[in-house]
């Protein structure tokens, strides 16, 4: 991750810590809302952790939901902060338990929404640090590459490991990416459960967007 000042961080925490309301869920490109404030959107496999993560950046515990059921998600979800910005949910991909047909209908939902939204400042793609990037992960990646959208890679529940595997990960991560066109050239670690790293990627976000107190 880049480096923030004490007072940056500062803000971000401030600004996160704002009134954060789920706006709605867009089945169909055309009810998407007006592109009238900046967002950044959140996509990742089924399993990885994407409303944790959420709900850990605004410190709510609920405005996200999480599925017992990978691959729910099949809606592209609009949370607002306080007017300020929007959090984008992007249906997952993975697991999804549901047939082709289905499975296919919501991906080229998130597909047709980084495509042709001007408001988007950034994407974070999520990963399991415990597993690194995969072959599933590739789609995504080859997706974002040609949407020309920049994007972030943010691994997840880092407090699941052992001293010093983290930084070998990011390392790692840092690497695949780094021929990629689109790929913002840094690397968050984080954990929803612990709070690790999310102080930065909301002072990463604040940036991104612009949004100010």
């Amino acid at each position: 991750m880049e480096d923030f000042t004490p007072e940056e961080l500062e803000q971000a925490r401030i600004l996160f810590a704002r009134p954060a309301t789920f706006v709605m869920g867009c089945a169909k490109i055309e009810q998407l809302p007006e592109p009238d404030l900046p967002e950044v959107a959140f996509a990742g496999r089924s399993n990885v952790g994407k409303s944790s993560l959420i709900n850990g950046l605004v410190g709510m515990s609920k405005l996200a939901r999480a599925s017992n059921e990978p691959g729910r998600t099949r809606e592209v979800n609009f949370f607002d902060l306080d007017g300020r910005m929007r959090l984008v949910d992007l249906p997952g991909y993975g697991f999804a338990k549901a047939s082709k047909t289905t499975v296919k209908k919501f991906q080229d939902l998130g597909r047709d929404y980084l495509r042709g939204r001007v408001t988007l400042k950034r994407v974070y793609l999520l990963i399991d640090a415990r597993h690194g990037l995969k072959k599933v992960d590739d789609e995504a990646l080859d997706a974002l590459d040609l949407a020309a959208v920049s994007y972030q890679i943010v691994l997840t529940k880092a407090d699941k490991l052992k001293k010093g595997e983290g930084e070998k990960m990011v390392a790692a991560t840092l690497k695949a990416v780094a021929k990629r066109p689109a790929a913002f050239p840094a690397v968050a670690l984080t954990s929803a459960e612990k709070g690790d790293g999310l102080p930065e990627l909301r002072a990463e976000i604040m940036r991104t967007t612009g949004a100010t107190l």
